[in-house]
């Protein structure tokens, strides 16, 4: 089916972008406009968290895409970028506005961000309204490529499924029947819980206790004496940033390290190793990415990234690298032509990225394909131990496009 059920054609769309493009190379002046059009800047706007809990990831997620677009000459397609920048600050509340901002009044041509999903639902509307170009970088939300999927929207990061399915399947090869899982009461946590739930229940385990805590609170310590009277085989927990290294940390000074094995998806132990010392050490998680994976991708991006930023890359870092590796397979395709919509999509969509995680395609809801790797904390590395699951596609579930 072409149409989804919140209305979009995806026909319609890439009809009206390839009209589009066409008109503009009619016409006596259409050769100067179009030249015009192509020399100039692209204009790249950045929407991602720049303060509070998130702001570590958001600077690994511009650091990464710019560092895409300095191999490249500082150019994609050709063209050289200006960029256009709004702090996001993670609160769904301004999304639609900041995600105005960039598009009404800065005009940009492409969309890059963001990390909160909460956030991210607030731009899938906007995004889909207008019709630009939108590079998810890291916002997990499933229904982003679920039953708000469209043509102009592609992720480069991963759907919060993903993350936490293959969890299921490791914890019951270990012997662990049943597990409580802890995370914060927002849409990341509901859908990474929920993507656990899923994997584990179909291994035959169970998930005996859910807990929350409101986005972003640290406050962990009645939640941690809950999972002591509990005693469940396991606990599984998602969080991230400084939230995450709070988390660890209390988990090791509560007693419950050495007693109740801790894993997660791997956005509890990326970033936040060197600050914490080795509260997580030995802690298993799975992720689509890690930090010594023998993949000479990997090898070259993380010696320029260090270079460049004085910095090593993380996962979020590599995110954002993919998403001006993606644009540049798009604009490539168009030589810069950006109004060229639908030639950009149907060059992106067919990209096969040469990624430092390992090479990656997109499903039909412009979601990774991509290795799911079991890595566990040694030092302050997430070293990976095995692929859980390989070629891991999201299911996308209501996505009619």
């Amino acid at each position: 089916m072409e149409k989804t059920n919140h209305g979009f054609d995806r026909r319609e769309f890439l009809k009206g972008t390839s009209a589009i493009a066409g008109a503009s190379a009619v016409g006596t002046l259409a050769p100067l406009g179009l030249a015009r059009a192509q020399g100039a800047k692209l204009r790249v706007g950045l929407m991602l968290p720049y303060t509070g809990t998130y702001t570590p990831l958001g600077v690994a997620i511009t650091n990464g895409f710019k560092l895409a677009v300095e191999e490249r000459g500082g150019k994609l397609g050709g063209r050289e970028i200006e960029y256009f920048v709004v702090d996001d600050e993670s609160n769904p509340g301004k999304a639609p506005e900041n995600t105005n901002k960039l598009i009404q009044r800065d005009k940009v041509d492409v969309l890059i961000g963001t990390v909160h999903s909460g956030v991210a639902m607030g731009m899938a509307k906007i995004a889909r309204e207008s019709g630009v170009l939108w590079l998810n970088t890291n916002a997990g939300a499933d229904d982003v490529t679920g039953p708000l999927c469209a043509p102009n929207i592609f992720r480069t990061s991963f759907s919060n499924w993903q993350t936490t399915y293959p969890l299921g399947k490791v914890l019951k090869a270990k012997g662990y029947n049943n597990a409580v899982f802890i995370t914060w009461k927002y849409a990341a946590g509901e859908e990474m819980l929920r993507g656990f739930r899923e994997g584990f229940e179909k291994e035959g385990g169970k998930l005996t206790k859910e807990l929350y805590l409101p986005f972003p609170q640290v406050e962990f310590q009645a939640l941690l004496t809950e999972i002591a009277s509990i005693k469940p085989d396991a606990v599984v927990s998602f969080f991230a940033g400084v939230g995450a290294g709070k988390f660890l940390k209390d988990y090791a000074a509560s007693g419950l390290k050495g007693k109740i094995p801790l894993y997660g998806n791997g956005f509890l132990t990326d970033g936040v190793l060197e600050a914490i010392g080795d509260a997580a050490e030995g802690v298993e998680t799975t992720l689509h990415y890690g930090d010594n994976l023998n993949v000479p991708k990997d090898k070259a991006f993380r010696l320029a990234y260090a270079k460049a930023w004085k910095l090593q890359p993380d996962v979020y870092a590599v995110q954002g690298y993919d998403a001006g590796q993606l644009l540049a397979a798009g604009l490539d395709a168009v030589k810069g032509d950006i109004s060229n919509k639908a030639g950009v999509i149907k060059a992106m969509e067919s990209a096969k990225i040469d990624s430092p995680r390992g090479a990656w395609t997109l499903s039909k809801a412009h979601n990774p394909v991509q290795d799911i790797y079991l890595r566990k904390v040694v030092g302050n590395q997430n070293v990976v131990q095995s692929v859980a699951w390989k070629a891991l596609a999201d299911p996308a579930r209501g996505c009619k496009a």
